[in-house]
């Protein structure tokens, strides 16, 4: 196909230069395909510059596809054509019409075989979950439930039914049903699914981290006309979305999700609830059950189809406040819309992992896939996989196995007896590898490993299989018969009733959900860790946390933890599928690493990559190395010197002297939510603080989440309402707000501080991870270990897997220091990716203006004295560009800031004196670096 010229007329405004050539570039490369990263500063207009580019290629794309169908339909003749030469299109016809004939020999087939496929008369086959059982009776394994003499009363719905394996490969599992038990089946009633919906062949996934991103990619995108011209719909977890009360009171994704699920398989089903009266006796309450009561009726589905679609593009919230005023369920309603779909607006998780992919039904061939805020994209996929179990978990989920087994043992056939043996074997073992002694009687080693002071420690998959003794056991096929049998869901609905009658109360449904809802969170948790153990040995490590506060009782610390290392295989899957995928960001350097983590198949020459320069102009941003306090002390934020009391009342002095230059709102940038606490207090008992709100009020990042909105819209009410030469509330001394803020936290990504709510952005320190976390250390092991094709060429890194509290820290900057170049790099990007986005967060717009302050003597130090390095190089080059690296005192930052200030004040004031006051900023400016006052 001939390359379109593109047409960017839906562009809201007239763009600058800089958007211009970004939306030539993507359109370029879309046109082409491929794996493509685009950077553009934060508040470049990013986001309406990918909307109008990458939706105005699919528009030509369709026009063009719709012209070339018209003249082959015109033209028969030009249908024959040779197989080579065949469109995409037309093959992929045949294929699917291949497959459906092929559904339809299945049909016929089945009607001449037994259930599983097998042909009815064949041998049954009973090979053991061990190798060692592949002689044990069929008899046995299969025997009749109706000659055991057992009184079931209520209990009966918690009997898992009868399970076997037909072959060693764990694929060809069976449920042999009990008789009168309900199967599905396809009614005609309301309940039922939705109509199937026409597939478009050309689809754009947009995914970023958040809710709030998606958010405000919708609104951005109804600024333009594709919102009307394309079906769109945004995409978003169950807790964001679902609107029964009853599941919402669960107040925890896990359990939100658990439950729904269960609700969609019990709504055929019978549901038994007992009541226990005040003299012992139990009445047993039946009712028919239909699910969910927001997916009752179709009707109300379709019409939210309707609403929705006749809308302009809708976001989340808009989506939730149609499905309350409907009655039916968002989320549900959405996902049956995505098949029709141009767009499809979703989060990180529901596009690249696999199972979330496979269950919204997503289909990527051929689709563009836009990956923005990616500048961390290796860290978040592969931290998509990991899993986590702790110490309370695998007690609960040991004991409703104990509970659950000695019940109904002598009901069971042999396959559930093995299985449910085989996951109480595995609970034993990770219970006793985290109370430290895997060989001692479990329930006398809570009183022997507390006096053990162990840290964490890593191994392999295979290392950790072999040391609990548990190589032996088929971890697929335990995993398979998880899923098809649903026995976790069995369990913790019979631990969740015993646990209710033990407690002597009324196991009404409150009590009971509660119970069963935490009981299947560990259930999940321990599948998940199942899951984790079936990957490649090298793919991650095992991490195993025996730590314990000194002065709580509580085993809470104590975790096992798989950390998933390798991404490119996870990425591979969506990049061979996919048409394009775009990864964008204001900050992607530095892009060597993310290739090598997450494409390292493509050479450097077939990535294509597009930079682009910021809007701001030069005049509009101060950033200055601070290297030393108004005291003359030197600033030094370091692992072992941040601690210093000294050093805390510096910066304390430096907030006491910025407060009283630096207009309207201002924003502090610290590395932890625990050095901030240690600051604060500091400052609270020397006075510190009070000097510090006697011109500004202070506010603290909260670290809930449910407080991020209402907690900045009361700080840009603060900052509004005491700046200006009028405050109307407080003292009037006060000038705006100061904000403390955490690197990493809530404020510091997606958190748009423009104009007078960041005038300027502090960052205390180089917020480098901690060199203790053993987690941490595994990725950079990892990492430093990319690009060697021989195992035997990869750097031997000098520490042990096990490391002692007091040495962990040590034994990670030995680590460190072991590595030549990846593992260092990996590690100092790390820092310098949050500081880039933390300071991002005070310039949004073309007429924006704000200082950057990076407050430490190694933003400015030279960069042969650096063990890392030299940080200040890993600035975005519009900040790196005009970096005041050098101060020799306080005075010439606080001289700078005064005039820096006091120039762009008056140039939006007085528009027309911009040319003048412009020239004279940048001749100052020449004089100030070169330190002339």
């Amino acid at each position: 196909m001939e390359e379109l010229e593109p047409d960017f007329s839906a562009f809201p405004f007239k763009p600058y230069s800089i958007q211009l050539d970004f939306m030539k570039s993507l359109y370029s490369f879309l046109n082409k395909g491929g794996v493509g990263m685009f950077e553009s500063p934060t508040g470049t207009g990013k986001t309406l510059s990918i909307i109008c580019s990458s939706l105005q290629w699919v528009v030509d794309r369709k026009e063009q596809m719709k012209s070339e169908t018209s003249r082959v339909l015109d033209n028969p003749k030009d249908q024959c054509v040779p197989d080579d030469e065949e469109p995409d299109w037309m093959k992929d016809f045949v294929l699917d019409n291949k497959k459906n004939l092929d559904v339809d020999k299945n049909k016929k087939k089945d009607k001449q075989l037994g259930f599983g496929g097998k042909v009815l008369g064949e041998k049954k086959s009973c090979r053991d979950l061990f190798n060692c059982h592949e002689g044990v009776e069929l008899g046995e394994k299969v025997k009749k439930k109706s000659e055991i003499k057992v009184e079931l009363s209520e209990e009966e719905e918690f009997l898992v039914d009868e399970y076997e394996s037909d072959d060693e490969n764990g694929d060809g599992v069976r449920l042999k049903r009990k008789a009168g038990g309900n199967s599905s089946s396809d009614d005609d009633d309301e309940e039922d699914g939705l109509d199937e919906e026409e597939e478009e062949d050309l689809k754009v996934y947009f995914c970023s981290r958040t809710h709030s991103q998606l958010s405000q990619f919708v609104k951005e995108l109804r600024r333009t006309v594709f919102a009307t011209q394309l079906n769109v719909v945004s995409l978003g977890s169950r807790k964001n979305m679902c609107i029964n009360e009853e599941v919402l009171k669960l107040n925890n994704s896990a359990r939100i999700n658990e439950r729904c699920l269960e609700l969609q398989k019990n709504k055929n089903s019978n549901v038994s609830k007992v009541k226990v009266q005040a003299d012992g006796g139990r009445i047993r309450r039946t009712k028919a059950s239909a699910g969910c009561p927001m997916l009752r009726k179709h009707k109300l589905q379709k019409q939210f189809k309707t609403e929705a679609s006749e809308q302009d593009a809708l976001d989340i919230e808009d989506l939730v406040l149609l499905g309350n005023k409907i009655g039916t369920c968002p989320y549900y309603g959405s996902w049956k819309m995505t098949p029709a779909a141009d767009l499809v607006v979703l989060p990180y998780q529901s596009l690249l992992f696999k199972s979330a992919r496979e269950s919204l039904g997503l289909k990527l061939k051929n689709s563009i896939i836009i990956i923005d805020e990616a500048h961390n994209l290796a860290d978040s996929l592969t931290s998509m996989y990991d899993s986590r179990i702790s110490f309370s978990q695998l007690e609960k989920v040991h004991r409703h196995l104990e509970l659950y087994f000695e019940r109904f043992r002598n009901l069971l056939g042999a396959g559930n007896r093995r299985y449910i043996q085989t996951l109480m074997v595995l609970t034993r073992a990770f219970l006793k590898v985290l109370l430290g002694d895997k060989d001692s009687n479990l329930h006398s080693l809570g009183e022997k490993s507390s006096e053990q002071n162990v840290s964490d420690s890593s191994m392999a998959i295979n290392d950790f299989l072999f040391f609990l003794d548990i190589d032996n056991i088929n971890l697929v096929k335990l995993r398979h018969y998880i899923k098809e049998s649903n026995i976790i869901h069995k369990v913790s609905g019979y631990g969740a009733k015993r646990v209710g009658l033990e407690r002597g109360g009324d196991i009404l449904d409150d009590s009971v959900s509660v119970v069963e809802g935490s009981t299947l969170s560990g259930f999940q948790a321990f599948v998940s860790i199942l899951l984790s153990l079936t990957n490649n040995d090298g793919d991650g490590r095992i991490i195993i946390s025996r730590r314990r506060h000194l002065n709580s009782v509580q085993k809470e610390d104590r975790f096992i933890k798989y950390v998933m290392l390798a991404g490119e295989k996870i990425f591979s899957e969506v990049v061979e599928q996919a048409h394009a995928v775009v990864l964008a960001g204001g900050t992607l350097q530095p892009i060597e690493e993310t290739r090598e983590r997450l494409f390292p198949w493509l050479l450097p020459d077939k990535l294509h990559f597009f930079s682009c320069g910021h809007i701001v102009p030069p005049e509009s941003i101060l950033p200055i190395a601070v290297s030393h306090g108004p005291s003359s002390m030197s600033f030094d934020f370091s692992y072992s010197s941040r601690t210093s009391p000294n050093m805390i009342e510096e910066l304390g002095r430096l907030l006491c002297n910025l407060v009283t230059v630096v207009p309207e709102g201002m924003v502090v940038f610290f590395s932890s939510y625990e050095y901030e606490a240690q600051v604060h207090d500091a400052w609270k008992s020397s006075g510190t603080l009070t000097r510090i709100m006697k011109k500004k009020r202070l506010f603290r990042e909260p670290r809930s989440n449910v407080d991020v909105d209402a907690f900045l819209r009361e700080y840009k009410e603060t900052v509004i309402n005491l700046s200006g030469n009028h405050p109307k509330e407080g003292p009037v001394s006060q000038n705006g707000a100061l904000l403390l803020a955490v690197v990493g936290g809530k404020i510091s990504e997606g958190i748009n501080l423009s104009d007078g709510m960041g005038r300027c952005v502090v960052m205390v320190g180089l917020p480098y991870p901690s060199p203790s976390d053993v987690e941490l250390l595994e990725r950079v092991k990892h990492i430093e270990g990319l690009g060697y094709s021989n195992t035997s060429d990869t750097p031997k890194l000098g520490v042990s897997n096990k490391l002692v509290n007091g040495d962990a820290a040590q034994a990670g900057f030995s680590v460190l220091k072991s590595c030549n170049r990846r593992g260092r790099e990996y590690y100092e990007n790390l820092c310098m990716k949050a500081v880039n986005q933390s300071i991002g967060r005070v310039i949004r717009h073309a007429k924006d203006y704000a200082a950057i302050l990076l407050v430490d003597s190694r933003y400015a130090s030279n960069p042969s004295q650096m063990s890392f390095p030299h940080s200040a190089n890993k600035l975005p080059k519009w900040i790196k560009d005009r970096l005041v690296s050098s101060t020799h005192n306080y005075g010439e930052v606080h001289r700078q800031l005064h005039q820096f200030f006091r120039f762009n004040k008056g140039r939006w004031v007085n528009a027309s004196e911009d040319a003048v006051l412009h020239g004279l900023w940048r001749y100052a400016l020449i004089y100030l670096n070169k330190g002339v006052t």
